[in-house]
């Protein structure tokens, strides 16, 4: 995406999302809003901008906003005294004379705690406004050792660690979870392979021990907001991430929020139906898109056609194989048509043109991109001017805890989450 496609959406975004920058209220008996409620809303928009555009300079919000660039210098000058925003060399210089220095958040700035639970891990970590990543820690959960109190003390050990080392006091707790969870009350409805932790109340538990505003939501959502907020999402306001692997997920970002849908049950994509006659599902239907377009169904196929170490292929290995065997190339272009299915499904139904690729079917690369790309085009109702674009997602872990944290700037921004 270009920069300018970023810009027209931006204008767009921030119109659903803000009041509009403005100098300040008229001179009158009577105010909707106050001069400090303009004020903070100024603010926000201003560091959504910021967010979505990168560096950008005084001269070059005022021009976005329709506004006065001495009422953006009253906007920023306070963040920058309070070290939240700093000033950044130029990449390049135009025209004559001394080139405007952008503005960009300060690395030192307060940052957020991440936590990125799996029944099989828990990771915790510190994430700056850059999105930058430190105070790491991962734990591994053995199957044996999955009762609460194992989570719970990796967590409480894990935000310990991070909160620790933070430069300044944190702004929250983001915590993403690999299981169903109800965002309204920060609880996990259910976690395979760790039953315990089902009911658990996380955001009550996290939020007494550590005094910080607590959000939780699930896996799919955390990789839609870190794309959001630091990756290939900045700027757009229609795009969705699918997560393909041994289950199916989908996160969606329409018209510039996240979609959710009641207590956090929305996109639950891989239990559509695609095939009435398909076979059963874990979920008790028959024909779900998750039976024919996950690992299970992958090795299944690879089986019967005889290929080699069909019990452990991935979407990788299957790309490696399909240069070598006629029976791996049919096999990739009948899983790649089989994700599309519910891709197109979606984006004929929604119309985001844009998706991000997580999970195994990320491992496969470019060629994986390109038959995918290739597929949806074909099955989808894309609108004309409007190309399907196929991105491949970021490194998992890191994106995760970046979206684990743009709960919480969100939540600062005052942006649906």
């Amino acid at each position: 995406m270009t920069s300018k496609n970023k810009v027209l959406d931006h204008a767009s975004l921030t119109a659903r999302n803000s009041t509009p920058v403005a100098d300040g209220p008229e001179d009158s008996g009577f105010a909707i809003f106050s001069a400090t409620q303009i004020g903070e809303s100024n603010k926000r928009r201003v560091l959504q901008m910021l967010f979505d555009l990168g560096p950008t300079s005084r001269a070059e919000l005022a021009r976005l906003t329709g506004t006065k660039r001495t009422t953006i210098t009253g906007i920023v000058q306070p963040l920058i005294e309070a070290g939240l925003l700093i000033e950044v060399d130029p990449n390049e210089k135009r025209g004559v004379g001394k080139p405007a220095r952008p503005l960009w958040f300060s690395a030192s700035a307060a940052p957020v705690c991440a936590v990125f639970l799996m029944p099989d891990k828990v990771e915790t970590a510190l994430i700056s406004l850059t999105g930058g990543v430190s105070a790491h820690r991962q734990v591994p959960i053995a199957p044996g050792k999955r009762n609460r109190e194992t989570y719970i003390d990796a967590l409480v050990a894990g935000v310990d660690h991070a909160l620790a080392q933070a430069p300044r006091q944190a702004l929250g707790i983001g915590v993403a979870v690999g299981g169903m969870v109800d965002p309204a009350d920060g609880s996990i409805v259910a976690m395979n392979l760790a039953p315990a932790m089902a009911g658990l109340g996380l955001r009550d538990l996290l939020e007494d021990r550590f005094a910080l505003p607590t959000i939780v939501d699930h896996h799919p959502r955390a990789l839609l907001l870190g794309e959001r907020w630091f990756g290939a999402g900045r700027g757009m306001g229609n795009f969705a991430v699918i997560y393909a692997d041994e289950v199916l997920g989908c996160a969606m970002y329409l018209d510039g929020k996240p979609f959710r849908g009641p207590h956090g049950s929305g996109g639950e994509l891989g239990h559509t139906i695609v095939d009435l006659n398909g076979g059963t599902c874990t979920c008790g239907k028959r024909g779900c898109w998750e039976t024919v377009a996950t690992l299970g169904w992958l090795r299944d196929r690879a089986a019967e056609a005889g290929l080699p170490g069909a019990e452990r292929l991935d979407s990788e290995r299957l790309v490696d194989l399909s240069a070598q065997m006629p029976a791996a190339g049919a096999l990739l272009s009948r899983y790649a048509h089989n994700i599309a299915i519910g891709i197109a499904n979606l984006q004929t139904l929604l119309m985001p043109d844009n998706f991000i690729i997580y999970g195994d079917v990320r491992r496969g690369g470019e060629i994986m991109q390109q038959f995918l790309t290739r597929e949806i085009s074909g099955l989808a109702a894309s609108l004309p001017g409007n190309p399907i674009t196929v991105f491949l997602g970021q490194n998992e872990q890191t994106i995760t805890l970046q979206g684990a944290a743009g709960l919480i700037v969100s939540k600062q921004l005052e942006i649906e989450y």
